[in-house]
């Protein structure tokens, strides 16, 4: 994780798996619901995803102890498969002021998908309050889960 710039959270990770199956992990709700599955105790109760230039896209997440939902989606602003997208992201009840810009771009590196993730907050001071959150647990959890699935 780095912060290049105030309002900017970047995200890296490598995966020893083609190309384009990282990017269908990332994009094919089946294959989504094995994987995104957050921080241990969670798991995803709905994937919708129209992987085109506004189309939309929803997830929902259940904590498996007491019920509680988490949902986010948005909008779809770029798709340029298998190197990157871009989209818009919005909580259902928002816990952060306005959206984010979330960039998910790929690339090959030797036998290897690199994922570099950069989200982009409003401001500088939303995106200081994400960072004081489990956010990025439950993101290296989920990541962890789809190096898993990308192995098998």
């Amino acid at each position: 994780m780095d912060k290049p710039e105030d309002r900017t959270i970047m995200v890296s990770r490598s995966f020893k798996a083609p190309h384009q199956a990282v990017f269908d992990a990332l994009t094919k709700p089946e294959i989504v619901k094995q994987w995104m599955l957050g921080p241990p105790g969670w798991s995803i109760s709905v994937c919708e995803i129209d992987l085109k230039p506004g189309g939309k896209y929803h997830y929902v997440w259940r904590q498996d102890s007491d019920g509680t939902l988490m949902g986010m989606g948005g909008v779809f602003r770029q798709v340029k498969s298998p190197e990157h997208f871009v989209a818009e992201e919005i909580f259902d009840k928002p816990w952060y002021a306005g959206h984010a810009l979330v960039t998910t771009a790929l690339a090959k590196k030797d036998d290897q998908t690199v994922l570099l993730t950069t989200i982009q907050y409003e401001s500088k001071e939303v995106r200081d309050s994400v960072l004081k959150t489990p956010m990025l647990n439950g993101l290296a959890s989920s990541y962890d889960n789809l190096t898993k699935f990308l192995a098998a």
